[in-house]
């Protein structure tokens, strides 16, 4: 399993909780997390199944911006 990492616009518990749902429900709860403490909110995700972009369209959908890195 790789580990995709995106900076995102999910900068508060709030925030976190409105994309929980949704990325629980593409990737699966416990395979994904967002650092809120680090300046560019870095959102990890465990998957070999689910593509970067339909992650960054999920977060889109959801008001949210989201840039793969690395």
């Amino acid at each position: 399993m790789k580990t995709i990492r995106f900076k995102t616009s999910v900068n508060c518990m709030g925030c976190l909780a409105k994309v929980t749902s949704a990325l629980d429900n593409l990737v699966g709860t416990g395979k994904w997390e967002v650092n809120l403490n680090d300046e560019n909110k870095i959102l990890s995700v465990e998957t070999d199944r689910v593509d970067p972009q339909t992650i960054i369209e999920t977060l889109k959908n959801l008001g949210y911006k989201a840039e793969m890195l690395d």
